[in-house]
């Protein structure tokens, strides 16, 4: 499994724009599960300069207003600013509905898992501490420990030869001097999280000012940031974003699986690090591929297949999909969080695989 010598990884707050429009998307698609578990939802939202845009395909019994959940969301995020809110949803295409309602996937693609025994959560270090400073930016403004703290802000570590050579950290912010952010956030943000910084290039809002933040400064979109969702580029990305998409889209679902496969595989010994690779065909129930390997590129891939299915219907079951879970994962990565059903490490046991009830 290739490793770079250097290597960066990034993070980015809940006020940042892209990572406001993932919220946005995923909380309409728990209240559609809230109220109908059998929801089909893949909702896109778009926001900049004042104007917010809900699109996608909706397909479910429940109630929602949209625009509602769009407004406190973006309240509950920090900004007080007025929105000009558009709405326009369909029904999911026939087309697509004919293929998912036997149990087949929603869509052909690529996902991928992985998990590392760095920490405690199988996840790289690096990984682990740019999330944290990014989270550590939002609780120090939500406290107050820092009242001149803005909600949009970013995060990035460089790693060069195992170690740390380069921290940064991007922050909107009210008036004031480069010097008392540059001090408060090392202080508060920074070396809580990273520690002695002896020997690290630290940078702090390199452009000298971020007064403007969100979709004030910014556009942002649904799926725009599914590194920092993930891996952090640290390995593949089949390319599909997870937030606003039920688990019948199996760039989501599957994505999920084969992170809860790859975890389970090392939390069991097979492997300090474990990569699983998974490929669908739109409509087909079976998976194209499955394949896994170790750190060394040995392959795990009769293990994963008896261990797990990737049967669509049968992830759903597995890790109790259907439920209204998801907006949590929207900022700070969809993996590594205590309590997500695909963050749980299982005994492996030898059950006879079963036919799953139709989606």
């Amino acid at each position: 499994m290739y490793q770079p010598k250097t290597y960066t990884v990034e993070s980015v707050t809940a006020g940042h724009p892209d990572k406001v429009c993932d919220q946005i998307s995923d909380a309409i698609l728990d209240a559609c599960l809230e109220q109908d578990p059998m929801s089909r939802v893949a909702v896109e939202t778009f926001g900049s300069h004042g104007l917010l845009v809900i699109g996608g395909e909706i397909t479910t019994t429940a109630r929602v207003d949209y625009e509602a959940i769009a407004r406190q969301v973006y309240k509950d995020i920090g900004y007080d600013e007025d929105l000009k809110v558009i709405s326009h949803i369909a029904v999911q295409s026939p087309d697509i509905a004919q293929g998912v309602n036997p149990g087949g996937a929603g869509d052909q693609g690529i996902m991928y898992g992985f998990a590392s025994n760095e920490t405690d959560v199988l996840l790289p270090s690096a990984v682990v501490s740019v999330h944290a400073l990014a989270e550590q930016l939002e609780k120090v403004r939500r406290s107050g420990g820092l009242s001149w703290l803005l909600p949009d802000g970013k995060a990035q570590i460089t790693v060069h030869d195992g170690k740390i050579s380069a921290v940064l950290v991007s922050t909107q912010h009210k008036p004031l001097s480069q010097e008392e952010i540059r001090a408060g956030v090392i202080e508060q943000i920074i070396s809580p999280v990273m520690g002695d910084l002896e020997g690290i290039e630290v940078l702090v809002n390199p452009t000298g000012k971020f007064e403007q933040g969100g979709f004030e400064a910014d556009a942002g979109l649904t799926g725009r940031k599914i590194m920092v969702d993930t891996y952090c580029g640290l390995v593949p990305h089949g390319g599909g974003a997870f937030s606003g998409k039920d688990a019948t889209k199996v760039d989501r679902s599957a994505a999920y699986m084969a992170r809860f496969a790859a975890k389970n595989m090392v939390a069991q010994g097979y492997a300090n690090k474990c990569l699983v690779s998974v490929a669908y065909a739109i409509g087909r129930v079976e998976p194209l591929m499955v394949e896994a390997i170790d750190e060394n590129g040995r392959s795990l891939a009769a293990e994963v297949k008896r261990q797990f299915d990737f049967r669509p219907t049968a992830i759903i079951e597995r890790l109790g999909l259907r439920r209204p879970i998801f907006r949590p994962t929207a900022a700070y990565g969809h993996f590594g969080k205590v309590g997500l059903p695909w963050e749980e490490v299982k005994a492996f046991v030898a059950e006879p695989r079963v036919e799953m009830e139709k989606v």
